[in-house]
């Protein structure tokens, strides 16, 4: 076993084009991948025992900290919001501000330019910019593989498009959906091809087909929720518990939503951002999520007033559909859980939900193509996939209340993230917050925890990478973590935690320094008056950098 996975994430240092040597390489080794992880599973089936529980791994894409009920959100969650309710939510959990970069990090436990992913999927010549998951690291589906779990995985890898970096070549035994991003829910469009397990089941077609459900639309969140439900039903047939990724690309731009949820929302937001921010704002205090200490952090779009009635009607629209995204999204999530429920499988599964980042601004104010893509024209563009609609910078700064920044920056409204567990076997204390702070990384440490699997130092003689996180389970008991300083950059973003203080600062600009405990929304930046504090926080900061792989960097970002 350890043998072939060196060979397999050996065979990750290639890019495109690749030889015909290295396809029938590639090809056999995935042959030989498949022979041995049955053998592998056999053995392990017996090691199973009632205490471990399923895993279950949602990830939503370009969701705010404030985007669901439970977080502030005035969007109808009514199966998140059941999780929560049964379940902890972490008041301080981040990811790294990014798609790609994250799901790395989410996938590895490392962070993301240790498992060769520091920006997108794109080679840039420097070992922590490949541009896929590298051979020095491993995955959470590799890692409970070898404790006797089936492994599975619905949605969005975004993690390199090689046989050999895609999800069943690094761990999965099941997988549908797209190895690359995705930017259409109706639509398959360039590089977002969907695999089932590692052949090729649709190429770009404008009229994608549910091979499960064929009288059914095809629409990405429900049709990713179908494979998952139909993996999770062929591993119950079996004895060995099972881990399932379901990595939803909403609600991600375009605009793309059922008109049903539209309906819904239409007219919602009339009343306008800055009024939607303090409501969101308001609930999140009355909950305990927030401290009561902190302050709104200052709008930065427009105000809604000074817009003409025209704007704000197209700006409502918007909203609304992004706000149906987001409900199909929690409709779906819904399915999951009643078919744990159904099974009798609930109350000894772990339920993980988190977002990739937070709202994205781009691009600008209204958002992308707002002077074409119109309410009135809406079924011309319904379907459009790629970068032809978003909800725009003024509803991302909704999305991240109470927050500053958005994706793609190290302030918080680019990282916070909220983060539900909900496993009732375990929790004691249903309902209630976390306050500990933990990252994304922290997420293969937990599974590896509750899974009884090891994490290996080395494979096939290969050193792996030792994982950067800790396991969230004495948290989820109400347990302190232990003390541990977190880092982030992006694009030169960059940032560190240590305790409550927080040193931040966009690329290219000064470090800027926030007491977190009193002042999480970064409203008041204290550098000039903690000089001393500034340099041992940059300090930290630059050796985390040069161990991380940050640098070299490859050109400026």
């Amino acid at each position: 076993m350890s043998q072939y996975l060196a060979l397999t994430q050996a065979g990750c240092r290639r890019s495109f084009p690749r030889c015909l040597l290295h396809r029938i390489t590639a090809r056999t080794t995935m042959v030989v991948a498949a022979l041995v992880a049955q053998v592998v599973y056999t053995q392990s089936v017996n090691a199973k025992s009632s205490d471990r529980p399923n895993l279950v791994l949602i990830m939503a894409d370009d969701m705010g900290y404030s985007d669901i009920g439970c977080y502030g959100s005035e969007i109808e969650t009514p199966h998140l919001d059941g999780l929560a309710k049964g379940g902890v939510r972490f008041t301080q959990f981040y990811n790294t501000s990014r798609c790609c970069p994250s799901r790395a990090s989410l996938m590895s436990g490392l962070y993301s330019h240790q498992a060769g992913v520091g920006h997108m999927t794109r080679p840039a010549g420097a070992p922590g910019y490949i541009g896929h998951l590298n051979d020095r690291c491993v995955t959470i589906a590799e890692v409970l593989k070898s404790a006797g779990y089936r492994t599975m995985m619905a949605g969005k890898w975004h993690l390199g498009w090689l046989d050999e970096c895609s999800p069943t070549g690094r761990g999965f035994d099941r997988f549908y959906g797209t190895r690359g991003y995705i930017d259409s829910y109706f639509t398959v469009i360039k590089r977002t091809e969907i695999y089932l397990d590692d052949q090729m089941l649709m190429p770009p077609t404008e009229r994608p087909v549910n091979h499960l459900h064929p009288d059914r639309v095809w629409y990405t969140t429900d049709v990713f929720t179908d494979y998952a439900l139909e993996f999770m039903g062929e591993a119950l047939e079996g004895d060995a518990p099972f881990f399932m990724y379901v990595a939803y690309n909403a609600p991600h731009f375009p605009l793309h939503a059922h008109k049903e949820d539209i309906a819904k929302y239409r007219g919602r937001y009339r009343r306008g951002w800055d009024v939607m921010r303090s409501e969101r704002f308001q609930r999140m205090r009355k909950s305990g999520l927030l401290e009561g200490s902190w302050v709104l952090s200052p709008q930065d779009s427009p105000a809604w007033d000074s817009l003409t009635a025209e704007q704000k009607d197209e700006m409502d629209f918007r909203m609304a559909v992004y706000a149906a995204i987001v409900d199909r999204l929690d409709q779906n999530i819904g399915r999951l859980v009643a078919f744990l429920k159904d099974r009798g499988q609930l109350d000894n599964t772990l339920i993980f939900f988190l977002s990739d980042n937070g709202g994205s601004s781009e691009i600008g104010t209204f958002g992308l193509r707002h002077e074409t893509a119109r309410a009135a024209n809406y079924e011309q563009w319904q379907r459009a996939g790629g970068w032809t609609s978003s909800y725009g910078q003024g509803w991302a700064n909704v999305s991240n209340t109470p927050f500053r920044m958005y994706k793609r920056y190290n302030h918080e409204g680019g990282i916070a993230a909220p983060l539900i567990m909900h496993w009732p076997a375990r929790i004691k204390s249903p309902g209630t917050f976390r306050r500990q702070p933990a990252h994304i990384v922290d997420i293969m440490a937990t599974c590896a925890d509750v899974a009884a699997a090891k994490y290996p130092e080395q494979i096939g003689g290969n050193p792996i990478t030792p994982a950067e996180g800790t396991s969230l389970l004495p948290a989820l008991d109400g347990r302190p973590l232990d003390p541990r300083s977190l880092f982030w950059e992006h694009e030169g973003n960059r940032a560190v935690r240590s305790g409550d203080w927080k040193l931040v600062a966009l690329s290219g600009k000064p470090w800027e320094l926030y007491n977190l405990a009193a002042d999480r929304t970064e409203t008041n930046n204290l550098a000039a008056t903690h000089p001393e504090r500034v340099e041992e926080l940059a300090a930290q900061w630059e050796a985390w950098a040069k161990r991380a792989r940050v640098y070299p960097r490859p050109g400026k970002r």
